[in-house]
């Protein structure tokens, strides 16, 4: 893996707000050497129910090209997709050359929800353990970059961030009844990632681990060590310049009285 190139964005006279600017200058860089180069990356979240992966998430994709970057967040698998091979649903959107993929969870829910929630049987659980390995490890040798974190928050953290969902009516739709579940069940979740961790973080394919209780820190942190992680170089980009706008040549556009506008209400 190369060395960052964001030594700029670090330090403690930085604040959140220069720090991310900075990064996402250099993410817009690494979106450009992944496509001229045409690498492929896939990149995997997990952790704890309001760890704070979906903002991260957020805000390394918002200065990106959603052709380039896109995030992949399935949902329950369908009757069709449990009969099939366990991995086949998430193979489908793995990348092409030129593309970084993001999963917001993965096939790890295998290891986690599924394993402590009993939607899966001990058999099937025991093989993902077994086979899970052998599958990154062939992406890996099939010249896919894979990069895996999870997100650490403590109990405290969590049931203050909880609470903030409950309240807030603008986070009440992150709240799910999974998420009472994962209060209820903290310590089988604990021994499940520690089962998890055991199996699978292995040196080819190592687990990145990102305290998660102070939300900005972990976002910053995460970026920058995913820049650290992928090779690459800076973008020069050529000179442009715009055309003059052509003549009208006689033609005369319809009355704007025509078109129906939005209101201006602000």
């Amino acid at each position: 893996m190369g060395e960052s190139k964001n030594k700029s964005c670090t330090g403690a006279e930085v604040n959140y707000e220069e720090a991310l600017a900075c990064l996402h200058k250099e993410l817009v860089h690494l979106q450009e050497w992944v496509r001229t180069q045409g690498l492929k990356v896939v990149i995997i979240f997990e952790g704890r129910d309001a760890s704070g992966k979906g903002g991260t998430i957020k805000r390394f994709t918002e200065p990106l090209n959603p052709r380039v970057c896109r995030v992949v967040a399935l949902g329950v698998p369908t009757e069709k997709e449990k009969s099939q091979w366990y991995f086949q649903r998430y193979v489908s959107h793995l990348p092409a050359a030129g593309e970084i993929v993001i999963f917001d969870r993965s096939w790890y829910n295998r290891a986690g929800v599924e394993k402590v929630m009993g939607f899966c049987t001990d058999d099937e659980y025991d093989e993902f353990l077994r086979s899970c390995p052998d599958f990154e490890r062939m992406l890996v040798r099939s010249d896919i970059m894979l990069l895996k974190y999870w997100f650490s928050v403590s109990d405290e953290e969590q049931e203050k961030r909880f609470k903030s969902r409950i309240k807030n009516p603008l986070k009440r739709w992150k709240f799910s009844p999974m998420d009472l579940q994962s209060r209820s069940r903290w310590l089988e979740y604990s021994k499940a990632k520690d089962d998890m961790f055991a199996h699978t973080d292995t040196k080819q394919v190592p687990w990145y681990v990102v305290n998660a209780d102070n939300k900005k820190k972990a976002r910053l942190n995460c970026i920058s060590h995913i820049l650290s992680q992928i090779p690459y170089q800076e973008m020069k980009y050529e000179n442009i310049t715009l055309p003059p706008l052509p003549q009208h040549e006689g033609y005369v556009r319809p009355p704007m009285q025509y078109q129906t506008f939005v209101p201006e209400k602000y």
